[in-house]
């Protein structure tokens, strides 16, 4: 997450958690110029949803399912049993349950998925951008697919980087009494390429 740093973390979770050759053509006389105006370039593709995270089969089971752009991998987060590293995967009232790493991009980033217990979606989520080192916290109703959501936008600090970073999260409330938090983080959540997997997550999240 933005607050804290995010290969720290992951490296303790994964402990517990980059002309041809040839002769010279005799001289021949210069072609006409082509009558037809050249193509354009082709147009730059969007970036692909790759993999579903959340549902039957999937890297992570969780209480939600979302779509995840091409070059991210998701894998559960495992509790640890050392109550000294278990500390690293709990934010306010939330624990971590699923992260989703760029792997397979040249960005650093982290698409994180929090459960916490049922309660108020707009207070479990103030609860969990205040846990970190925040500030300018606003919250802001929204919809995530077809779910009611609230979105928190803020500046986190980061004491990897010793600077202040936008942060955004958004927290549903689930059937099955929890409340699911969708981070983004990494050094690079300021990226495009790294808030589109962010907004694609929003976008397409489903209740499982």
């Amino acid at each position: 997450m933005p607050g804290r740093a995010p290969l720290l973390r992951t490296a303790l979770l994964a402990a517990a958690l980059l002309t041809a050759c040839g002769t010279t053509p005799e001289a021949v006389a210069p072609a006409a110029a082509p009558t037809t105006a050249a193509k354009s370039p082709a147009a730059t593709p969007s970036p692909k949803a790759a993999v579903s995270v959340g549902g039957p089969g999937t890297a992570c089971a969780l209480p939600v399912s979302f779509s995840l752009l091409e070059g991210w991998e998701p894998e559960t987060v495992e509790k640890p049993d050392d109550p000294d590293f278990a500390a690293l995967v709990e934010q306010g009232p939330a624990t971590i349950v699923c992260e989703a790493k760029s792997e397979g991009t040249p960005d650093i980033g982290f698409v994180r998925v929090w459960t916490a217990p049922k309660g108020p979606v707009r207070g479990t989520l103030k609860a969990f951008v205040e846990d970190d080192k925040s500030k300018e916290l606003v919250l802001t109703d929204v919809k995530a697919g077809a779910v009611p959501a609230v979105e928190a936008r803020y500046s986190a600090y980061s004491a990897l980087e010793e600077a202040w970073r936008d942060g955004r999260s958004f927290a549903v409330a689930t059937p099955k009494g929890t409340v699911v938090i969708v981070e983004l983080g990494g050094l690079d959540a300021e990226e495009d390429a790294v808030v589109a997997a962010y907004e694609l997550a929003k976008s397409t999240l489903k209740l499982t």
